[in-house]
């Protein structure tokens, strides 16, 4: 049987993987900015987000492009990237209980903001990592009130509607393999 091995790049038009990119930026700068020795004396805390952003990223791709050789890989690599997204999640989601910090409720209106923020198509020539590397920063800029604000309850509760849009997306694409 032969096996029709497909161009392994297409994530890059994938409004999941470029959300989760723009996942994986806003964790690195929620990080660098508000996770201090205090709060993470081992740095485990830091390295466990970023890490946890970073597989959400490199699973969604590394899934994707197995899609022509195995759709059960794909299907489990996706399912990886959501288990992923969902432990930053559940990081954003704790940093704000211990701080005892408001976590926005469904309606408030700078969730409602974000939540309807549409992604731009991606537009790529045929120089797709500089023109892909553009376009998420032209996406990521959508949100950088929030993402980069100097507030970190703001930003974290950011980053927790950012992961739940990721979240369905994939749950979406699994739901389609299927």
């Amino acid at each position: 049987m032969a096996v029709d091995i497909k161009f392994s790049q297409s994530y890059l038009w994938l409004n999941s993987w470029i959300l989760a990119n723009i996942i994986q930026l806003g964790t690195q700068s929620f990080c660098d900015r508000f996770i201090d020795y205090k709060l993470d004396p081992g740095r485990r805390l830091y390295d466990q987000m970023i890490l946890a952003a970073r597989c959400g990223v490199a699973n969604i791709a590394e899934g994707t492009s197995r899609y022509s050789t195995s759709i059960e890989t794909e299907m489990r690599l996706l399912d990886v990237a959501r288990a992923s997204i969902d432990e930053v999640q559940g990081d954003f989601f704790n940093f704000l209980l211990r701080r005892k910090a408001d976590v926005w409720a469904i309606g408030n209106p700078c969730r409602e903001a974000i939540w309807k923020i549409d992604l731009d198509k991606p537009d790529y020539s045929n120089s797709l990592l500089h023109d892909a590397a553009n376009h998420i920063l032209k996406q990521k800029s959508k949100y950088d009130y929030w993402i980069e604000n100097d507030q970190p309850d703001i930003v974290a509760n950011t980053m927790l509607v950012l992961c739940e849009r990721v979240n369905r997306m994939l749950q979406a694409q699994l739901h389609s393999l299927l």
